[in-house]
Formats: C-alpha cells, structure tokens, sequence
C-alpha cells in the first residue's frame, strides 16, 4: 500500500513563501503523475499543480509564475515551492501519486492526509 505524507505547511504572512514535500511510503515500481490539490474551507477541491514522470507540468491559473512543483531524490518524493503567497491562498493542500507496483498493474491514485497553509494579510 502506498501511503503520501505532507509536510512543510504553515501560517506565513502574504508575499511570504512556503515550500511543501510529499514522499510516498512503500514499493512503487513506477509514478505517473504526481499532484497537488488544495481545499479552501466551504470550497471544493481544486486542481494545483502536477508533474508528469516525462518531466512536463501543469499549473493552475491562480498559481501560475508563482508556484513550483518539483521532484526529489528519492523518486518517490515531490515539492511544491510556494512563492508570493496570497490569503487566497489558504487551503488544506493534498498530495497525490498516481502509480503501479508491476509493470503489468494498473495505475492507481492514492492521496496524502493534508497539511494546512494559512496565509493571513
């Protein structure tokens, strides 16, 4: 079972930066995608940012030139680097690994626990 875990979330002031990690726990034999989302209180969840095991990324508009997502060593690990932070901003942020444990197995989504971002004015 693969298991994300967030980290790096916080309270900073706007214009303030943030940087979030996601490592997946257990074996992966490989990622296809791997992903943020967030969820503002009384808002569903959104789309952030993703990056695809070729390396290309997605951005949400309202994050774009501000954001960065990234990957780690291990490749099971991920970032997302938050710059120029607004009170929009403010969001449970998810992680996600979409990913397989054969070559023959069928790609999964498994979601981390969250870790909150609060950005006060």
């Amino acid at each position: 079972q693969v298991q994300p875990v967030e980290s790096g979330g916080g309270s900073v002031q706007a214009g303030g930066s943030l940087r979030l990690s996601c490592t997946a726990s257990g074996y992966i034999y490989d990622t296809a995608v791997m992903s943020w989302y967030r969820q503002a209180p009384g808002k569903e969840r959104e789309f952030v940012s993703r990056i695809n095991a070729d390396g290309t990324t997605t951005y949400a508009d309202s994050v774009k030139g501000r954001f960065a997502i990234s990957r780690g060593n291990p490749k099971n690990t991920m970032y997302l680097q938050m710059n120029s932070l607004k009170p929009e901003d403010t969001a449970m942020y998810y992680c996600s690994f979409t990913c397989r444990f054969a070559s023959a197995g069928a790609y999964r989504k498994y979601w981390g626990q969250g870790t909150q971002v609060t950005v006060t004015s």
